[in-house]
């Protein structure tokens, strides 16, 4: 496996990992050769993210109307490892690699069901205003929610 600038050793980074959203690739989701577009793991990364933020209780503020607060994506990649093909399992793996004032890392991993890792992937995502555009420091709960369960490096 080629060196991945984000991942120093690749069995310590994998076992780090507690959430995961499962997906299965869909027919339209592939290119004329059978296997997965190389533009549809951001798509699995989306979705398993709003989840995994789901999950720690942390999309409702964001969604509320009245909140100043929102999301958005500063960055992302995808380091593709194996072809993936229609109708395959997989779950989506997401954790908080690191967290900042306002921003926070978030690494992905794609595997099939026999644990192979077919993709892995980070992105940095920045809490804004969302009537300045300026950055918003994360409440201690978000930050304490995003660190809760993980091995933050």
């Amino acid at each position: 496996m080629s060196r991945i600038s984000y991942i120093e050793d690749f069995a310590t980074w994998e076992h780090r990992f507690h959430f995961y959203y499962p997906v299965k690739v869909r027919f339209s989701e592939t290119d004329m050769f059978g296997h997965l577009n190389n533009t549809i793991p951001f798509t699995y990364y989306e979705e398993a993210r709003i989840e995994y933020f789901k999950s720690k209780g942390m999309m409702t503020d964001w969604l509320d109307g009245k909140s100043e607060a929102m999301i958005v994506v500063a960055d992302l990649q995808c380091d593709f490892l194996k072809q993936v093909y229609f109708d395959e399992q997989l779950r989506i793996y997401v954790r908080a690699h690191s967290v900042g004032t306002s921003s926070v890392d978030i690494h992905y991993m794609g595997k099939r069901e026999n644990e192979e890792i077919c993709f892995v992937g980070r992105g940095t995502i920045v809490q804004v205003s969302k009537k300045t555009g300026k950055s918003i420091p994360w409440s201690s709960e978000v930050k304490a929610a995003m660190l809760e369960c993980e091995t933050i490096q």
